[in-house]
């Protein structure tokens, strides 16, 4: 009986060691990236008591409940904030559009929501693209995607392929090209966009002007040290992943693979394993206290090695994908304003 569980636990470990041949990215790991010096607001402490607000919206509930209090709760996020923008639903693809009063409609941009790629939805992240469109004079495509688990992950991958497609000669008026175009996202949504524009340039299509990624989610082998370094100083990811660090990683990989239906190793899943030259100018803000700190560096560091322009500012004590805070939370506004100013450099005569 022992020489097969042996046997098992080798052809276990051949396995693993075929499948997942992740390359070693330790090297990209700096410390010397520039964090902007500031003491977080006394706003963010209302901020941090809505993130247990989301906890405590989902405690107690298992399987389907849990997640759908999650989802509900946010969806409430954006309510009682008042919007510029108007909103208006779109079937095919579906989705809504954001659209800023006195926008160009042939100035565009492309939202796709995070949420763990379970979670989030058009209507949860409006403050974002609500701003987005109102700093950019731009019309907003959030691009409602299908989730995890009642779909697979591939589904909403296409839902963004497709979306994207679309909004390139269609805007919210109907059939119309593009003057001006950019791929946005946050966290999950923030890998779809850099898995998006590197899809984009493989498939030979119109590239996007610039793409911006608040917080994204750049690989799932959780390989970068932020992953388990930051999980304490993390009040939103650390609380719902920070017990992963307990598991072995070949076990994440595993259940990972099973549940994505894609390995980690995969671009489309993990962008950070793609091939990163001549991608759009990118925008890239991220916290120092958050978990996925390490994959937006390691991202910004292969990326400029491979001649991609990548632009990354890192934010002091600031909780995962504060922008959504806005207008309550002043480091918000000033991250938008970074969005502005980078935008404006890429837009300018167009």
């Amino acid at each position: 009986m022992l020489w097969i569980i042996v046997v098992i636990i080798g052809l276990l470990v051949a396995a693993t060691m075929l499948l997942f041949r992740f390359e070693d990215l330790s090297h990209l790991d700096r410390e010397d990236y520039p964090v902007k010096d500031a003491t977080p607001s006394e706003a963010n402490r209302e901020v941090l008591g809505r993130i247990r607000e989301l906890g405590q919206a989902s405690r107690g509930l298992r399987g389907k409940a849990r997640l759908r209090a999650l989802r509900e709760h946010m969806d409430g996020l954006s309510d009682g904030v008042d919007l510029a923008s108007t909103i208006r639903p779109c079937d095919s693809p579906r989705g809504e559009w954001v659209i800023a009063p006195g926008c160009d409609s042939r100035r565009r941009i492309l939202y796709i929501h995070g949420g763990a790629w379970a979670a989030g939805s058009p209507r949860s992240h409006r403050t974002i693209t609500d701003r987005l469109a109102q700093i950019a004079g731009a019309a907003v495509f959030a691009v409602d995607y299908r989730l995890m688990p009642e779909n697979r992950f591939m589904d909403g991958v296409r839902d963004c392929r497709q979306a994207y497609r679309w909004i390139l000669d269609h805007g919210p008026d109907g059939a119309e090209p593009a003057d001006f175009l950019v791929v946005a996202g946050d966290s999950a949504g923030g890998s779809h966009t850099l898995s998006l524009i590197a899809w984009v340039r493989d498939k030979g299509l119109r590239q996007a002007d610039a793409a911006i990624a608040f917080s994204p989610s750049t690989d799932l082998s959780l390989t970068a040290p932020s992953n388990r370094n930051n999980i304490s100083t993390d009040p939103l990811l650390g609380p719902a992943f920070g017990g992963l660090s307990k598991i072995p990683l070949p076990v994440i990989w595993w259940a990972t693979t099973a549940a994505f239906r894609v390995s980690p190793t995969n671009p489309v899943a993990s962008p950070l394993r793609g091939i990163l030259q001549d991608l759009p100018p990118t925008l890239i803000q991220v916290s120092d206290s958050e978990m996925l700190l390490d994959n937006a560096r390691r991202y910004a560091a292969k990326a400029e090695a491979a001649g991609s322009s990548v632009t990354l500012h890192t934010w002091s004590g600031m909780v995962h994908v504060w922008q959504i805070f806005v207008p309550l939370l002043p480091e918000a506004e000033e991250a938008f304003d970074e969005v502005q100013t980078f935008l404006n450099q890429y837009s300018a005569g167009v």
